[in-house]
């Protein structure tokens, strides 16, 4: 048998009545604070009372327990956003619960096919949360997630008149934003199917903001979508063979005649080739528009010559004009040819741009170009071979004149070294190191393209490196000498460029690098050749605690270890770190306590030292982490 909802719904009782009924003691005088105490007290439970006497048909159908939990709860929540001081997320939080509650009783009405009195319950909770959010965006009116949370609810749960009403009240409020206006023209001309309504919300909106290219753009685009829906509206009524007497097919509209008039109007008002380019852009979305997209072009290259936007546009615009030819390539060859055609018509409008307009701006337009051809996966030899030789071509050209930055030459690097084409990023790189000098990146990628490429002046190019940047920190790119001397050099060679670079690098950088020269020496020398180097580091601070610890592991890692060595390297690390690092403390007393050559009897003394030493989290970390390895869990 199906669960059964709650008995019928109590009458309703203004709260006025409630707080009399309830209050009458004859024996109390009027003026009698008590008695004012009073009143308030009961006309507070009685108007949460009267509130929650509406809920009882919208409770959940089930067992009596479920629907006293639910309107505990609510009672809950519904005092809080009764109260004299209210607060946002209270009104949140109830709204939260609310939505839950509904969805919960979908999900278990579709489970079990139940239905009965759905319309009555659910649109109780619904007018509810409609309720709770016109009072919090009353309250506040300034929140607009709150407005947004409340369209999104509405969207879901509510009607669209509804809807159009919350619109008006947010928009009334946050006029100045006018992402709003358009998320309510969309939802006008998408949803509802209002064309008219929608376009009204744009006029509107451009008397707030009458400057903004968004506005233009969408209004623009809205227009079109209208002139789309018309033609695909007359093209069924013909198909259907009807009689059309609606004045809404004229010619005019259907061809985007409104569109035409927003361009017009807009352009006047914001110049520059950016909003021209994206109004064209928008109108190659629709097909019908031919004639106002060749009006736009036109435009485009009579008012914004001296732009390199639109060069860069017209150029581009190479790659979406098909041949003449009537018939199409079909072999991959026939394709890769009429490809690399049409590269070339755009390379000649580039090349004449860049001598119409000989700026760094448009050079960045023609390199940035040729590097997406260039990078673009292709199987054919001839149209790479043709990209790369393009793309060289214009490198050449611009760097001659000096107008390329900084980033395209490392960009070029890293897309011919990408493509394994040495011999070229070779010659961009050392063409961007003679024109950035001071630049430690630029000479990081010479130098690493002079490694790929197995160069015999590497050493000299490093040595010439330094001497342009000996006023700069180069870590990383000594670490690469070394790092390229190690395997090219003799030992001797490469522990000179590690003694170089610890004259050179001081301070934090250095910590790195000792790191690695230690490294290297275990490396290439043993354990006697990391002490020899360790013992000439253990003065130059700073260090690292990896640089004590990694001198410990070698040591364990000898066949006799010497448990006095192993003290003297915590002894030196604690000397460092000792009033910081809880956990060095607790290796050294496992190492006394675990070691076969230990001594557990050192360890209290070291648990005195360590607490000593150590402040604040860090000696209280010590204390959990010495009492869980003494009971076992560490």
């Amino acid at each position: 048998m199906l669960p059964q909802l709650v008995g019928n719904r109590p009458p309703t009782i203004k709260v006025k009545e409630i707080a009399l009924r309830n209050c009458s003691s004859p024996g109390l005088p009027k003026t009698d604070k008590g008695q004012e105490k009073g009143v308030r007290r009961v006309e507070w439970k009685g108007l949460v009372g009267a509130l929650l006497g509406a809920r009882l048909p919208s409770c959940d159908p089930g067992p009596l327990c479920r629907k006293r939990a639910i309107i505990k709860k609510a009672s809950d929540l519904e005092y809080r956003i009764q109260r004299r001081t209210l607060f946002k997320e209270d009104f949140i939080n109830y709204v939260q619960y609310e939505i839950n509650l509904l969805e919960l009783i979908q999900r278990r009405r579709k489970r079990i096919g139940y239905s009965f009195k759905k319309d009555e319950i659910e649109n109780s909770i619904v007018h509810r949360v409609q309720g709770v959010f016109r009072r919090a965006s009353a309250k506040w009116k300034d929140d607009v997630q709150l407005w947004l949370s409340y369209v999104v609810f509405c969207k879901k749960w509510a009607t669209k008149t509804q809807l159009s009403k919350v619109f008006s009240a947010m928009l009334a409020i946050h006029s100045n934003k006018p992402a709003l206006w358009i998320m309510a023209a969309k939802w006008e001309m998408e949803d509802r199917l209002s064309s008219e309504s929608a376009r009204q919300l744009f006029l509107r909106a451009l008397r707030f903001h009458p400057e903004c290219p968004k506005l233009y753009q969408e209004y623009f685009r809205m227009e079109l979508m209208h002139a789309e829906k018309l033609r695909k509206e007359k093209e069924e009524f013909e198909k259907a063979s009807m009689d059309m007497e609606n004045p809404d097919y004229s010619e005019e509209i259907l061809k985007g005649e409104l569109a035409r008039i927003i361009y017009k109007n807009s352009v006047s008002i914001i110049k520059g080739a950016e909003f021209h380019v994206s109004l064209l852009s928008i109108a190659q979305l629709f097909d019908f528009s031919k004639d106002l997209q060749k009006e736009i072009y036109d435009d485009l290259q009579a008012l914004h010559t001296d732009d390199p936007l639109t060069w860069d546009y017209v150029a581009r615009r190479e790659l979406e004009i098909e041949s003449q030819t009537e018939e199409q390539p079909t072999t991959k060859q026939a394709k890769a040819v009429e490809v690399g055609r049409k590269e070339e018509r755009c390379c000649a409008v580039y090349e004449e741009a860049v001598k119409t307009l000989p700026t760094e701006a448009m050079w960045k337009c023609y390199i940035t170009f040729c590097l997406e051809r260039f990078t673009k996966k292709t199987n054919s030899g001839f149209l790479r071979g043709k990209r790369l030789e393009r793309t060289m071509t214009a490198f050449r050209k611009a760097h001659e004149l000096k107008l390329l930055q900084e980033f395209q030459y490392k960009q070029l690097i890293k897309s011919l070294l990408s493509h394994k084409f040495l011999r070229e990023a070779l010659e961009v790189a050392v063409a961007g190191t003679e024109l950035f000098r001071d630049s430690g990146t630029m000479w990081q990628m010479k130098l690493q393209v002079l490694i790929d490429s197995k160069s015999p002046d590497i050493a000299m190019q490093f040595e010439e490196c330094f001497v342009h940047l000996k006023h700069q920190v180069c870590l990383s790119l000594w670490i690469s000498w070394a790092e390229w001397s190690e395997g090219a050099k003799s030992q001797e060679d490469t522990e000179a460029v590690f003694k170089k670079a610890l004259l050179a690098v001081i301070g934090a950088d250095s910590v790195t690098l000792k790191d690695k020269y230690l490294d290297w020496a275990y490396r290439s020398g043993g354990y006697k050749k990391a002490r020899a180097v360790f013992k000439s580091l253990q003065e130059s601070r700073p260090f690292s605690v990896d640089f004590f610890r990694k001198m410990i592991q070698f040591e364990k890692e000898q066949e006799s270890c010497n448990m006095a060595n192993i003290r003297e390297y915590y002894e030196r690390a604690l000397r460092e770190f000792g009033s910081a690092d809880s956990d060095l403390w607790m290796d050294y007393i496992k190492e006394e306590l675990n070691h076969p050559l230990g001594r557990p009897e050192n360890c209290g003394q070291i648990y005195w030292r360590a607490m000593k030493m150590l402040q604040g989290e860090s000696a209280e970390a010590f204390v959990a982490k010495h009492a869980m390895h003494q009971t076992g869990h560490l």
